[in-house]
C-alpha cells in the first residue's frame, strides 16, 4: 500500500532546496506515528520518492509524495497526521491511497503547468510576443546541462501558452528525456521580441501525464487498470 499526498509549497519555504525537502519530509513521516515502511540496512529512512522535482525559488499548489506503508490506513488519517507535521507553508491539500502496483508516480509525469509573473520591465514585450512563438513550427532554445549548454527547439515541448495581465500561463513537458523550463521559455520569447528576458516567479499549478483518452490529466487522478 502507498500513500500519494499532494502538497504546496508557499513563498516563504520557497528557497529550500530539494534535497532539503527530502529531509525535511523524512523527519515528519518519523513524527506522525503512522505505519510507514523503511528501508532495510545501517540507516533505515521512509521509502518515498517526489513525483519531481521543485527548482530552488519556486512556489507550488501540486507537489506529489509517494510513500510506501508497512499495512493499510485510512487516507483520512494520513492527511490528518501529515498537516500536524507539516508547517502551514506545507499545506497538505489532498492524499490518495493506491496498490503496490501502481506505477511510480515520477513515471508518469509528462508535462506541468506554470503561472509564471514576469517582472514590470519587459512583462509586456514578453507578452506581445507569444502569438508570434505560437505560430512558429521551431524556435531555438539553449538548455543548460552537466555537461554545458545545449541548443534545442522548445516549441515542440510547449503545449499550451496563453498572456494575463502581467503574468503567463503555460504547459510544459516535463520528461527525463524532454523538458522546457521556465527560464528557457521566456528567454525565447524575449528573443523573438528583440527584447531582454526579464526576471520571473515561477508557480506550479499542476503535473500532469496521459489520461487514458490520450489528453493531459493531473497525475494524482490518473487511474491504473491492473
Amino acid at each position: 500500500m502507498r500513500a500519494l499526498i499532494r502538497f504546496g509549497k508557499r513563498d516563504r519555504l520557497r528557497f529550500i532546496s530539494h534535497l532539503d525537502l527530502q529531509r525535511f519530509f523524512q523527519r515528519a513521516l518519523n513524527r506522525t506515528g503512522l505505519p510507514i515502511a523503511f528501508s532495510q540496512g545501517f540507516n533505515p529512512h521512509p521509502v518515498m520518492s517526489f513525483a519531481s522535482a521543485l527548482a530552488v525559488g519556486w512556489t507550488s499548489e501540486y507537489e506529489v509524495l509517494d510513500v510506501k506503508l508497512a499495512r493499510e490506513v485510512d487516507a483520512s488519517l494520513v492527511e490528518e497526521m501529515m498537516r500536524i507535521a507539516l508547517p502551514e507553508d506545507l499545506p497538505v491539500l489532498e492524499v490518495r491511497l493506491v496498490d503496490d502496483r501502481h506505477p511510480a508516480m515520477m513515471a508518469l509525469v509528462t508535462h506541468a503547468d506554470y503561472r509564471i509573473a514576469l517582472a514590470d520591465d519587459g512583462a509586456s514585450e514578453i507578452l506581445a510576443a507569444i502569438p508570434e512563438f505560437l505560430s512558429r513550427d521551431s524556435v531555438p532554445g539553449v538548455r543548460k546541462t552537466k555537461s554545458g549548454e545545449r541548443e534545442i527547439d522548445i516549441r515542440p515541448l510547449c503545449a499550451e501558452l496563453k498572456a494575463g495581465n502581467g503574468w503567463l500561463d503555460a504547459r510544459l513537458k516535463l520528461t527525463e528525456r524532454d523538458t522546457l523550463k521556465p527560464d528557457v521559455l521566456i528567454a525565447g520569447l524575449a528573443a523573438i521580441a528583440g527584447a531582454t528576458a526579464p526576471s520571473a516567479r515561477v508557480h506550479r499549478l499542476c503535473l500532469l501525464g496521459d489520461g487514458e483518452s490520450g489528453a493531459a490529466t493531473p497525475i494524482m487522478e490518473l487511474s491504473f487498470k491492473r
